[in-house]
């Protein structure tokens, strides 16, 4: 019985540096919803108002990023790739969305779309009404995405029925 009370008291010196360093704040980090702003959609990857609030940058060894990103009605992304893919979750509204060759889909509140990576693609509101989604993206080699051409308003529009 003595030895296991000697390795009892031995360990508590580990134990309590352990201990110390899981102390609340250093383990994880509480961001207020008041500190991170919105910023516009620059214009040469956004066509219309556009809101883009970045949540979260990747952090190692970690590689997702997320952005809540608001549009107005008519408003949306150019075309565009992500080297890992890109998970998009609708938080308001309804949108659409077109892969390169394949038609415009209508999404809303509550949809997820799942971009596989390399796939081009766009974004954004419908014609008439606001959207916004959460973005999730992976950054590969230093890079998460790949502006390409803007959408014209002649691929600007809904789902063919």
């Amino acid at each position: 019985m003595r030895t296991d009370w000697l390795r009892v008291l031995g360990a508590l010196p580990i134990a309590a540096t352990l201990l110390a360093g899981a102390s609340v704040g250093q383990a994880q980090t509480v961001v207020r919803r008041d500190s991170v702003g919105a910023k516009p959609g620059p214009a040469k990857t956004f066509t219309g108002r556009v809101t883009v609030r970045m949540l979260t940058r990747p952090t190692l060894p970690g590689q997702a990023g997320t952005a809540l990103v608001a549009f107005s009605p008519g408003a949306r992304s150019n075309w565009h790739t992500h080297p890992a893919g890109q998970t998009l979750y609708v938080t308001q509204g309804c949108g659409w969305t077109q892969e390169v060759g394949g038609r415009v889909a209508r999404i809303c509140q509550g949809d997820i779309v799942y971009v596989k990576p390399g796939v081009r693609h766009w974004h954004g509101a419908t014609a008439t009404s606001g959207m916004s989604h959460l973005a999730i993206s992976e950054t590969l080699a230093g890079k998460n995405v790949t502006w390409l051409e803007p959408v014209t308003d002649a691929q600007f529009k809904g789902p063919q029925r």
